[in-house]
């Protein structure tokens, strides 16, 4: 987790070739998804604690499909080979910066906290996607992941309207 942190490429790499670190990738993100319940809890109580929790261990799969099909299907560069386990291995690991999230409680200082946090966690983002699609150009990660945010968030918005239905 460390390594992935502080944005160690070795380190990704290693994560996306051991196959059996998917349920270590997981980890981090219920680790990850637990701090920012507890953020949510500041502000929504049980309830808060309980969507922030589940909300980023859901989007974390969703995300992860979505930067796939993009990735390796619209977007790929000549040398792309992977599967959707080697997305989820790196992009559950670049979720632990999100350990930090547990710091948006603060008073005054916890959403500086909060948007800090959620940028280091996009830039090692970016670098999962990067080496799991094997990737030469560190741009095509960015449009990757800015496209599959946008997609995301267009899932999000569908499912929360079919929930409030």
């Amino acid at each position: 987790m460390i390594g992935a942190a502080v944005l160690d490429v070795a380190t990704y790499e290693e994560v996306e070739a051991d196959t059996t670190a998917t349920t270590q990738a997981m980890g981090v993100v219920l680790l990850s998804s637990l701090a920012q319940g507890v953020a949510g809890a500041a502000q929504g109580g049980g309830i808060g604690f309980v969507a922030g929790a589940m909300g980023s261990l859901v989007g974390w799969f969703i995300w992860a499909f979505v930067v796939f099909i993009i990735g390796t299907k619209l977007l790929p560069e000549p040398q792309t080979r992977s599967d959707l386990g080697e997305l989820l291995r790196t992009t559950g690991f670049s979720a632990s910066p999100g350990l930090l999230r547990v710091l948006g409680v603060i008073p005054l200082i916890g959403g500086l906290i909060t948007f800090a946090v959620s940028i280091w966690m996009l830039i090692a983002m970016i670098i999962a996607v990067r080496q799991a699609l094997d990737y030469q150009s560190t741009g095509r990660a960015v449009g990757v992941c800015l496209i599959g945010w946008f997609f995301f968030m267009v899932i999000i918005v569908v499912l929360s309207g079919g929930m409030a239905a």
